[in-house]
């Protein structure tokens, strides 16, 4: 049987399916609580484009070999996953609710905030959206507004903002089907910016208000956070691989060379390159080479970094937290790793820049490849379902069944038979933090 410690120790699985890769992880939470990563997998994704499933059965397939290397390496079994979410479908909206109690000598509760997020889930949206998550602003008791922990005060009429993300029905079907015709259950689908904010960003910045600005493969997410509550999500439909498709087209040559021209020699300031720097391409089945000027080449990539962060300063301007933003932006995801790209965005958005790299919360003797911008998503993923199976209530004592088969993974494609099943909260603790504040004692450590 399961003691509760032995319960939060249990080994928690996350999944960024990408438009250029599939990420897996394999993690726990140590005894000081911090994030211990066991296991990490990276495969090449090709049946995803911009964030949204192409190809199921590409796309099960990169899933699957990604999650059975992770469990080699852990030595665990992946029952169920938490994955991500994004793309251009993505929409934010602001909407509020009213809450009229009929007893003001009664305390207001948990049940009645909980039935106010519940009633956001009745709204009106566009054909084939889904609510993806609802994040509370900030509540208003009998006309008194700002305030953002209502639970234990007294009042009739109570109100609340909300920061609902929204998506396409079927985006959102068509990973979870991926992930099921994989042998798995999906625990939870999170939008990936919010995930890559958990794995980047200190205390201190999520209190100041932050910008976290995650370009990916297909596109460049945005969430703003302001006081421990996300105010504002949007999303860009264009990242690191329409710069790469840039250069191919500007160049005239191979995508695969138009990806090392970016990674190897681009820069995001083209006056920052030398401009005698000659870059040789070979041509192909014996054709003549190719010479390109390495400061053009960083002229492509300034042109599509200028036009996306024209975007993102339109999104930040829109939240209304643009001049709020005390701790500035944090730069993550594979695009992060372009050269110079900080100095771009400080200047683009007039706001003081750092790149985050995934490590803030992670046990020591993580594995070094994961000290990179590219694994942001997974490893606030995994965050994510480490934080909500730490708030699980312990597993009920049970009599423990010998195992009867031998060693080896041979039946790692069986059916599981344990049908018990996990009964978290609807967000996870990232979400959660308006929530939480509800409750003074609770515990919100991050």
């Amino acid at each position: 049987m399961k003691s509760s410690k032995q319960y939060k120790k249990d080994v928690v699985f996350a999944l960024d399916i990408g438009t250029t890769k599939v990420v897996a992880l394999a993690g726990r939470m140590d005894e000081y609580d911090r994030v211990e990563i066991l296991a990490v997998s990276t495969v090449e994704s090709t049946g995803v484009l911009r964030g949204m499933v192409s190809n199921i059965d590409k796309t099960v397939n990169a899933i699957r070999k990604a999650i059975a290397q992770v469990e080699r390496k852990s030595k665990a079994r992946a029952e169920e996953v938490v994955v991500g979410i994004a793309g251009q479908h993505i929409r934010s909206i602001q909407h509020s609710g009213v809450l009229t109690r009929e007893n003001s000598d009664i305390e207001i509760g948990e049940d009645d905030i909980k039935k106010l997020e519940k009633d956001m889930h009745k709204i009106v949206l566009s054909p084939g959206e889904k609510i993806i998550h609802v994040i509370p602003q900030d509540y208003t008791v009998d006309n008194e507004p700002g305030i953002l922990a209502p639970k234990g005060m007294s009042g009739v009429r109570l109100e609340a903002n909300f920061h609902i993300v929204t998506g396409q029905h079927t985006a959102y079907n068509n990973i979870k089907r991926c992930v099921e015709k994989a042998g798995l259950r999906v625990s939870e689908i999170v939008l990936e910016p919010i995930a890559s904010g958990k794995a980047v960003l200190s205390e201190d910045e999520m209190e100041a208000g932050v910008a976290v600005v995650d370009i990916g493969g297909g596109t460049t997410d945005l969430t703003v956070i302001h006081e421990n509550v996300i105010r504002h999500t949007g999303v860009i439909p264009f990242g690191g691989s329409a710069i790469t498709r840039d250069i191919k087209e500007g160049c005239v040559v191979m995508n695969d060379q138009a990806e090392k021209l970016k990674t190897k020699f681009g820069s995001a300031l083209a006056e920052q390159t030398n401009g005698d720097q000659i870059i040789t391409i070979p041509g192909i089945k014996g054709r003549e080479a190719k010479e390109l000027s390495q400061r053009n080449i960083s002229k492509i990539i300034q042109a599509r970094m200028e036009e996306i962060f024209d975007l993102v300063y339109y999104e930040l301007n829109q939240s209304g937290y643009h001049n709020r933003l005390i701790a500035g932006v944090v730069l993550t995801g594979g695009g992060a790793n372009l050269k110079h790209l900080k100095e771009l965005t400080s200047f683009h958005l007039g706001l003081s820049t750092r790149i985050g790299l995934p490590i803030e919360k992670l046990a020591h003797g993580y594995p070094k490849m994961v000290a990179n911008p590219i694994y942001s998503t997974a490893v606030g993923l995994l965050i994510h379902s480490i934080e909500k199976n730490e708030k699980l209530p312990p597993a009920p004592f049970e009599e423990q069944k010998p195992e009867t088969s031998s060693e080896g993974t041979g039946n790692s494609k069986d059916k599981h038979k344990e049908d018990s099943k996990r009964k978290g909260g609807f967000f996870d603790k990232f979400l959660d933090k308006a929530n939480e504040i509800f409750a003074p004692t609770a515990d919100r450590d991050l």
